[in-house]
């Protein structure tokens, strides 16, 4: 997608604007550029170079016009290429501006009317929280997901887990979010027989059933995604921090596990993780109260490591010259 500020861009919206408003006189134009009224002129005549019809009259009731008969062929997407546009703006703008934002909405009611609501629904959730292990998911997997959620149908899925290894489940697909950086599909699968939040990125096929399914009451995609974002993994965390729960908690994702009090000046984070490096490295270091790591022996080596390393930073040179 061009920069709003390129030539090409502001071209292609002065070619919307006369389309819209006929008469435009080249000082209006520029106001809605937001450019020079002879920057303007020039972009009117980029269109024109490019053979695109468009007349001026002086005069009162002058301006640019489109040529008689100027039709411009619409552009046409597959589900797949529409969708895949939706992921790339998701991406790379998050919390997309005003233009952005109106083209993006343009695309998504393009779409099919469910599997539009659905991302629609990615769209309204998607969070501008890094994540440097974040990967970008196959559009065409994605696709598919997005239209077994929609038509509320079960899927077999071939998966590629943490160590590498493939197997293949049977999931009811509840929703696609994007979360962290990252895109998860929250699901029901029939292999564990209990919820799962599966990595869009390591999803390898999709393979439709006709087999229905219906999704829970009152299903928060976002909220019931965090929960189980902090539950499941295979690294048990147990954190302790020398702080009050109401001063730690705005620090505290739910992927982090769940937070309680003990007592008044102490609170008490519970869960697992897939990364205890991560885990230590991104989530705990940010977090500016005294901790101390009570279980989880792979997370203590973790918050060691670290420790040791910045410590290691922070010493003096050993001599002259170093």
């Amino acid at each position: 997608m061009p920069s709003e500020t390129s030539p090409t861009a502001r071209a292609l919206r002065a070619l919307e604007i006369l389309q819209t408003r006929p008469g435009t006189t080249a000082e209006e134009l520029g106001e809605r550029l937001g450019v020079t009224e002879r920057a303007a002129r020039r972009y009117v005549e980029i269109l024109r170079e490019a053979d695109i019809p468009v007349t001026s009259t002086r005069g009162p009731h002058g301006g640019y016009r489109l040529g008689r008969g100027t039709r411009l062929p619409p552009v046409m997407f597959t589900q797949i290429e529409a969708l895949g546009l939706v992921m790339a703006v998701l991406d790379s703008h998050p919390e997309a501006d005003d233009l952005v934002d109106t083209a993006l909405g343009k695309v998504i009611r393009a779409l099919p009317e469910d599997v539009g609501r659905q991302a629609a629904t990615l769209r309204e959730h998607a969070s501008a929280a890094p994540d440097r292990y974040a990967a970008r998911p196959d559009t065409a997997v994605t696709s598919e997901l997005v239209a077994a959620v929609a038509a509320r149908r079960r899927v077999r899925v071939t998966y590629r887990g943490e160590s590498g290894s493939e197997w293949d489940a049977e999931v009811d697909p509840w929703a696609v979010v994007v979360r962290y950086g990252r895109w998860y599909l929250l699901c029901h699968s029939h292999r564990a027989d209990a919820v799962r939040t599966y990595r869009v990125d390591r999803v390898l096929a999709v393979e439709h059933t006709d087999q229905p399914f219906e999704p829970p009451a009152g299903l928060d995609p976002v909220a019931a995604l965090e929960e189980h974002l902090g539950t499941g993994w295979q690294f048990a965390t147990r954190v302790v921090f020398e702080a009050p729960l109401a001063d730690v908690a705005p620090w505290i994702g739910a992927q982090m596990g769940r937070l309680e009090a003990v007592g008044e000046d102490r609170c008490v984070l519970t869960g697992t993780t897939r990364n205890p490096a991560m885990y230590a490295q991104e989530w705990l270091a940010s977090v500016p109260f005294a901790f101390r790591v009570e279980e989880g022996p792979e997370l203590r080596v973790a918050v060691a490591t670290l420790a040791a390393r910045l410590a290691e930073a922070a010493e003096e040179p050993d001599g002259p010259g170093t």
